[in-house]
């Protein structure tokens, strides 16, 4: 994906539309989930996060998922300025600077507030945006969507790195086929909006994703299992424009920040709700492996590819480490 790739005529035109049907309104937010603020963790920070800039006098809307464009669109309006504020993957900002790869290793944060601590304390948040925000995309925050990821799949359940073989998972890139590889599995690049169909031709038997997915986006009818793996922090990132965020009045800007931080809040907050949801799959008909400590570090010690050969270096993996800390 290009870092600022031009749009077609036919693209900038439908963003220009939707701006002006948006009433003018200062800040658009493209959402990338239904709007649940029991099920979904971004919306619940997309949501903290419009009510606060309404309540204190900024114009705030929110756009439903696909409205205004896929992902890669809204990077290219974001990059742009024709877009505020879009809810997004992690790999998004991945093709301006690789460090936010960090966020994605297996086993290597212990929970959201180590998370947290990383990106903070220890500074990677601005180091990210060091490097992103001259190519007019500033990394808001880092949302979580729900418990550390775990395996899903239609055919069969999985105990152990074995039980991998033969499954064929649905992938973001190239450097998640990598992890499926070193766990004895096959992988394939899907699109989130073709799973569904995949998942039901068996294009793909699975996927990577926090508990709640299935239930949120309706594919508990031909998902039948879960091991609860644990192998990263569920995460999106909220990118806005740079050119709109330094185009803000102090106090504009002071009062997104404010914003900010109360949904950053919400969206914590939220995320203790969600010992629930297991149980909620099972009563929809989804078998959940528990895996037990020896299963688990099976996982963890196939997971070294990630690391090795991962997109991340040595000397990134390291800073990542150092802001994290013990």
């Amino acid at each position: 994906m290009k870092k600022r790739s031009l749009f077609k005529g036919a693209l900038m035109a439908a963003a220009l539309a939707f701006a002006s049907q948006a009433g003018q309104a200062q800040v658009k937010i493209a959402l990338d989930s239904p709007p649940d603020l029991e099920g979904s963790g971004s919306y619940v920070w997309a949501h903290a996060f419009a009510e606060y800039l309404k309540a204190n006098g900024v114009d705030a809307e929110e756009f439903q998922r696909g409205a205004l464009g896929g992902d890669d669109e809204l990077f290219d309006q974001v990059s742009q300025g024709l877009l505020e504020v879009s809810m997004s993957p992690l790999n998004i900002v991945g093709s301006i600077d690789k460090t936010i790869f960090g966020l994605r290793l297996p086993y290597f944060f212990e929970d959201m507030a180590q998370v947290d601590k990383a990106l903070n304390a220890g500074g990677m948040l601005a180091k990210i945006n060091a490097a992103t925000a001259p190519e007019g995309v500033r990394v808001l925050a880092v949302d979580t969507v729900g418990q550390a990821s775990g395996i899903f799949n239609t055919k069969k359940p999985v105990k152990s790195v074995a039980d991998m073989a033969g499954l064929r998972m649905r992938a973001l890139d190239e450097s998640q086929i990598e992890l499926y590889q070193a766990w004895g599995a096959d992988g394939t690049i899907v699109s989130w909006a073709e799973v569904p169909n995949a998942l039901q031709t068996g294009v793909a038997d699975g996927y990577l994703n926090p508990a709640f997915v299935p239930l949120l986006f309706g594919h508990t009818d031909f998902i039948k299992f879960y091991t609860d793996a644990a192998v990263s922090p569920s995460l999106r990132i909220v990118i806005a424009s740079e050119d709109w965020y330094q185009g803000l009045s102090d106090d504009e800007r002071t009062t997104v920040d404010a914003a900010v931080g109360e949904a950053n809040a919400a969206n914590r907050e939220w995320l203790k709700s969600q010992d629930a949801v297991l149980g909620k799959l099972e009563e929809a008909g989804v078998q959940i492996e528990r895996l037990d400590d020896t299963a688990r570090e099976e996982f963890r010690a196939a997971s070294g590819p990630a690391y090795e050969n991962g997109p991340l270096t040595a000397d990134q993996i390291a800073e990542w480490e150092t802001a994290k800390g013990n």
